[in-house]
């Protein structure tokens, strides 16, 4: 763990960029409009909540007004799902601006998007689809990030994706073109530990081995989540990163793992569908939050949340 995070750059201006570390030793859930109520009778959450940015980008009504409730009383975490880093074309510029003035409105103390794509023209897919991992994937990727990151005047985190199927085109593993991305471009990363056990899963290799080769200086955040099982046409095993349920036990042992590794960093709980009601939510993070607070207790951590 580098507590000297802070100084990295971007490299287009060179600009000094927030640092991820007010968020140190924190776990979070997901906001939803439906438990604003039920939050705010419940008093101040020692944790932050995390939106995403596409249910903002109107110019106000009801979900600006309760956003603008829970940031009085929280630190916040910008998550967006649809900039289609990995896509083929130019960022969208209108979509850049309205993220920007989400950045500009709420000051979040993280930014995040994904190693993915999901537009093709004028096609907008409702899916993040997965790259090959090739040197040119990567000088588009740069070229974006380096995009977004002077646009927002923001360092980015970028998430690790949930796959299913592999390119056979590949010539870098998914943690080396990663660690190459943080290096061209300053950005850093967002671990999400189910996208890494769901992938793993399906491709039948090691989550354990994957995480050995991550580089967890560059990670800004984590995200936990959870995930249904299927089965695929020849009838075996297949993992569906749905975040509809609560993260599974082999999720938490590796999140307990990393920590171990990495120290306390912010952790997000991330329920996107079959929405359950705010105690349940705060549940999950309340038991990332006991695993937090261990790895602030022991082993000299404490020292790096000051």
């Amino acid at each position: 763990m580098n507590p000297d995070r802070k100084k990295q750059q971007t490299r287009p201006g060179n600009r000094l960029l927030p640092s991820p570390l007010p968020l140190w030793g924190l776990a979070g859930a997901s906001f939803k409009a439906e438990h604003l109520n039920a939050i705010l009778a419940d008093g101040s959450m020692r944790g932050f909540f995390e939106v995403h940015a596409e249910n903002y980008m109107g110019a106000g009504g009801p979900p600006h007004r309760s956003l603008e409730r829970i940031r009085r009383e929280h630190p916040l975490s910008l998550h967006g799902v649809c900039m289609s880093i990995g896509g083929p074309q130019p960022l969208d510029q209108a979509h850049l601006r309205r993220f920007r003035a989400l950045v500009q409105r709420y000051e979040p103390e993280l930014v995040s998007e994904h190693l993915a794509w999901s537009t093709h023209q004028s096609i907008f897919f409702n899916d993040l689809l997965p790259l090959p991992y090739t040197k040119s994937t990567l000088d588009l990727v740069c070229s974006h990030i380096d995009h977004m990151q002077e646009a927002i005047g923001r360092r980015i985190l970028l998430e690790n994706p949930s796959t299913y199927v592999a390119f056979s085109s590949s010539t870098l593993g998914e943690t080396d073109f990663l660690r190459a991305v943080v290096q061209r471009t300053g950005c850093g990363l967002l671990l999400d530990i189910n996208n890494v056990f769901v992938s793993a899963t399906n491709h039948g290799n090691s989550a354990l081995d994957y995480l050995a080769s991550f580089p967890l200086d560059s990670v800004g955040e984590i995200h936990l989540a959870g995930h249904a099982e299927q089965t695929d046409d020849e009838g075996e095993l297949l993992l569906i990163d749905s975040h509809d349920g609560p993260v599974a036990d082999a999720v938490w042992k590796l999140y307990a793992t990393i920590i171990l590794r990495s120290g306390p960093l912010p952790t997000l709980i991330e329920w996107d569908s079959k929405i359950p009601d705010w105690p349940i939510l705060r549940a999950e993070a309340a038991a990332a939050q006991v695993i937090l607070d261990r790895a602030l207790d022991g082993n000299g951590m404490a020292e790096h949340a000051a």
